[in-house]
């Protein structure tokens, strides 16, 4: 039987009662390394949030099993750059879930942030104020944060964007690393070409899953075109979901862990086509 980190249940997320994610159902497979994608405002950073607790659901369930820690990296345009810290400031944040906000570092925590800044390039940039790095060096910077965190759960948003061909190579060389000590990881990612060559499994959103497996299937040209259709055809202000068959689109089994079903059998558990009314 497979061992999931993460479940979700039937889960809608959204702001101000209009949803952003739809009935979203399924497992993400412990030490799986999923990439999400999607057109702008397809609901990946929203989801993420609900992953991490900043959103609750607004129908249905994320469940992350007991235990499982969890390193949520944000986009960079959340972060508020002119606050006055160093290198060695943001990357000891990680370490806050263990010591807490007023806990004393010990010389094995500042041991730690030592080899995360060597892993990530920046050795010697302890006492850098942040506003004073390039974006690929914050970026590192916030991977040298994750990787103290010691995390079972890492969850990226677009950590690829606005960074050089360089760093993006060595970030993805330290993604396969935690990939490969078993860790869990969901990357919110743009460039297509890049999940194909590097990313096993992907979550392909539409405001709601439009496909979710291996990423070669998963990225078919129909999957892609069904995604684009769907994203054009919603309506941003309604205050729920269209039903697929008024903008013709239906969907095929594409995955085990999203279920697609009929009209006719739509009562019978969760479901990704989206009803109005149904969330």
């Amino acid at each position: 039987m497979t061992e999931h980190c993460l479940t979700f249940h039937d889960l809608t997320l959204g702001y101000h009662r209009h949803p952003a994610v739809h009935h979203l159902s399924g497992g993400v497979r412990r030490g799986s390394l999923t990439a999400v994608v999607g057109s702008n405002g397809s609901g990946k950073s929203t989801l993420m949030k609900g992953i991490v607790g900043v959103l609750k659901p607004m129908s249905g369930s994320c469940v992350v099993e007991k235990n499982v820690r969890i390193a949520y990296l944000p986009q960079q345009s959340e972060l508020d750059r002119s606050f006055p810290a160093r290198v060695i400031d943001l990357v000891s944040l990680g370490l806050w879930p263990k010591r807490g906000l007023l806990g004393r570092f010990t010389s094995e925590d500042r041991e730690h942030v030592s080899k995360a800044l060597m892993s990530v390039g920046l050795a010697g940039f302890e006492k850098r104020p942040v506003d004073t790095l390039s974006g690929g060096q914050l970026q590192r910077a916030l991977f040298a944060r994750v990787l103290v965190q010691d995390a079972d759960l890492i969850l990226l948003d677009e950590p690829f964007n606005a960074i050089d061909a360089k760093t993006v190579s060595d970030l993805i060389d330290l993604i396969k690393r935690w990939h490969g000590e078993n860790r869990t990881i969901m990357v919110v990612v743009h460039d297509l070409d890049l999940v194909r060559e590097h990313f096993p499994e992907t979550l392909l959103l539409a405001r709601k899953p439009i496909a979710w497996g291996a990423s070669r299937e998963t990225l078919r040209a129909d999957n892609l075109l069904r995604a684009r259709q769907f994203h054009e055809a919603w309506e941003e202000g309604a205050p729920w979901c269209e039903d697929d068959a008024a903008h013709g689109l239906v969907h095929d089994h594409a995955h085990p862990h999203v279920h697609h079903h009929d009209a006719d059998d739509h009562h019978n558990g969760p479901q990704t086509s989206l009803k109005r009314g149904a969330a």
